[in-house]
């Protein structure tokens, strides 16, 4: 078996000066098959790219908010069927926009209370800026997530749904309220609940909303792939080094390949990771299970037919139907799930061929409206996109999957 194939669209884009650098990483059948550590995580420092490279992860965040709620499950502290207004009153008398789109002063009552399964699943109404047009997406463009998390909340709450909750899924900072409902329960901040019910059980030791002051030189710079088609450096600034304020449950973790491997691991081991039990079978199931309807997958993804073949559990996506998911997403058996990240981090876990992938940058995407546009036209952010299908796509050759 030789897995070295799977680098070329790395190297390529390294060499075409549209991409820094990266982390990939193959596992299977129980053991790391290969680790690429590709070009640079600070170009201008002549920082190599290493295995212990510290990523900003966006929207990985996620499903690990997801699992430590289910953790909360387990212990009776919570329900996915449990309204959100019992820890979160700033939630209930919540209005619904009269037209998605339209004036945010013409709204009507929402017909039932969001619910903890509404939140892990985007069916809440709520939404990002960048997932809904008009007032709206303005309006929540003005919230600051520099604010402590209730002030933060309440400014959420005063904004209309975009559609009752249940009805359909709206990509949103729904799991963002989730981390402020789970500081409620327990009475800490979300890194001190993750790190008890998931980080500290799996050994993620460099995980967490911030980074500790002796690891951030091990910190990828952000980078940005301008209009002339250079990369601009530290597009972000500096890791964040003290607990934030607030952190963000579905967009602020930090980590590595090797610890979001064994976040991975539970998932595909069914709970546990060397012995370790972290989540039930059943919590795992829920997690891993389609929760879509038929109805629902017929509304797009921030503008993609993203549900071909595919389906949502509890904030991962799931395969459905390989053969239709392969033709738009790649290869990827029956109940291949994962869920990726904005500034171009990205995994998956194929409980068919007993494997995951996980392939690491530091890329800030375009947010606007006009994002898929900006792509279209742009030969280099077109070769940036493409680098992971194929990285994914060549390792499965590879192994003749």
């Amino acid at each position: 078996m030789n897995l070295s194939g799977n680098q070329a669209s790395i190297r390529d884009a390294v060499d075409a000066g549209v991409l820094a650098g990266a982390v990939t990483l193959v596992w299977r059948g129980g053991r790391i098959e290969q680790v690429n550590e590709i070009g640079h995580r600070d170009i201008e420092a002549g920082l190599p790219m290493r295995r212990d490279t510290v990523f900003r992860i966006a929207s990985m965040t996620k499903p690990v908010t997801v699992a430590a709620a289910m953790a909360l499950v387990e212990e009776g502290k919570l329900a996915l069927t449990d309204p959100v207004t019992k820890w979160l009153p700033e939630l209930a008398d919540l209005r619904v926009l009269d037209t998605p789109g339209g004036p945010l002063d013409r709204t009507h009552p929402a017909r039932r209370p969001i619910t903890v399964d509404d939140l892990m699943t985007h069916r809440s109404g709520l939404a990002y800026f960048f997932s809904v047009t008009g007032p709206l997406a303005r309006a929540y463009g003005r919230i600051s997530a520099k604010q402590s998390p209730d002030a933060w909340l309440a400014e959420i709450a005063a904004l209309p749904l975009q559609h009752h909750p249940g009805d359909r899924m709206t990509y949103s900072n729904a799991t963002d309220v989730l981390g402020v409902l789970l500081e409620r329960i327990e009475g800490a901040t979300l890194q001190d609940v993750m790190t008890e019910r998931i980080l500290g059980p799996l050994g993620m030791a460099d995980t967490g909303f911030f980074v500790d002051p002796r690891n951030r030189g091990r910190v990828a710079t952000m980078y940005k792939l301008t209009d002339d088609d250079t990369l601009s450096h530290d597009a972000m600034g500096p890791p964040t080094t003290t607990p934030p304020p607030f952190c963000m449950g579905g967009a602020n973790l930090f980590s590595t390949a090797d610890d979001y491997l064994r976040f991975a691991r539970m998932l595909l081991e069914g709970g546990t990771v060397d012995g370790v039990r972290v989540l039930s079978e059943e919590s795992v199931r829920s997690m891993r299970t389609d929760r879509l309807t038929p109805e629902q997958k017929r509304h797009p993804f921030l503008g993609m037919p993203f549900w071909i073949g595919r389906g949502f559990g509890l904030n991962l996506s799931v395969v459905t139907d390989p053969a239709k998911s392969r033709q738009l997403f790649g290869p990827g058996g029956a109940g291949t799930f994962g869920w990726p990240g904005a500034y171009g981090t990205w995994w998956q876990a194929d409980p068919a061929a007993d494997m995951i992938l996980i392939y690491l940058i530091q890329n800030l995407p375009n947010f606007g409206a006009d994002a898929a546009a900006a792509v279209a036209g742009n030969t280099s952010l077109l070769t940036l996109q493409s680098v992971q299908p194929k990285f994914v796509r060549r390792t499965y050759q590879a192994l003749d999957l």
